[in-house]
């Protein structure tokens, strides 16, 4: 009896699998179809726990600004802190400011600060995931947990092994980021020769808005495009 029920149980899973490719192709479709009409734009990545009187909530938001000025449009994970100072800036600015969500038990919420119709609900993480590479000419990381590290090395491993075009991501914060980057090259690089030197060609770690617009527009420049490819 007990074996027949753990067999029924594990055929109801194996249903509900199947099933849920096809609400994962309909996050897919929903997504293509909105995103790619949506014009160059740089990504926004940083924690939903900074408060708006925070120094870098402040840095997010002007850093945004400066980015619709450079012609590019903001795309944030849509929810509080530094996604809502990024998805600010880029509204106060007049610029594109686009939200992907995720359903989360805690902290995850719309801000109010994105465009309507820009407003993207996503259940799963790696289809959210792709939506930020696909879309994506730049991925500028701010201060953050778990996710943010999850976007960081996803777009990394994705440039590294060329399952995706090349496109500057910028750490900002050498408080918070050079730890870490340190710990790459010392112990990566250098002691056990895990990654290769140009793996790293495309992260630059700075503090401030102009090193970001910078190195944007320098990477553009000399690919020969513009913000409005």
């Amino acid at each position: 009896m007990r074996s027949e029920k753990h067999h029924k149980g594990w055929n109801e899973i194996k249903t509900n699998d199947s099933w849920a490719l096809f609400k994962i192709m309909g996050e897919f479709v929903n997504g293509f179809e909105k995103m790619s009409s949506i014009g160059p734009c740089v990504s926004i990545f940083g924690s939903a726990r900074t408060k708006p009187d925070h120094a870098y909530y402040k840095l997010a938001e002007s850093m945004a600004k400066s980015i619709v000025d450079a012609g590019f449009g903001v795309i944030t994970g849509g929810g509080p802190g530094i996604m809502e100072a990024g998805n600010k800036g880029a509204h106060l600015a007049g610029g594109t400011s686009v939200g992907l969500n995720i359903e989360l038990p805690f902290e995850q919420h719309d801000n109010p600060y994105i465009d309507k119709g820009k407003s993207l609900d996503f259940d799963y993480f790696f289809v959210r995931k792709v939506m930020f590479v696909k879309y994506s000419q730049g991925f500028v990381v701010m201060p953050g947990g778990f996710g943010t590290l999850d976007e960081l090395f996803e777009a990394i491993t994705l440039i590294q092994t060329n399952k995706s075009e090349r496109f500057p991501i910028i750490l900002v914060g050498t408080e918070f980021w050079s730890g870490l980057m340190d710990w790459i090259k010392s112990t990566l690089l250098e002691k056990f020769g895990n990654i290769s030197p140009k793996d790293l060609d495309l992260i630059h770690l700075v503090d401030t808005e102009n090193e970001v617009i910078d190195i944007l527009n320098n990477f553009y420049n000399s690919a020969k495009l513009s913000p409005n490819f």
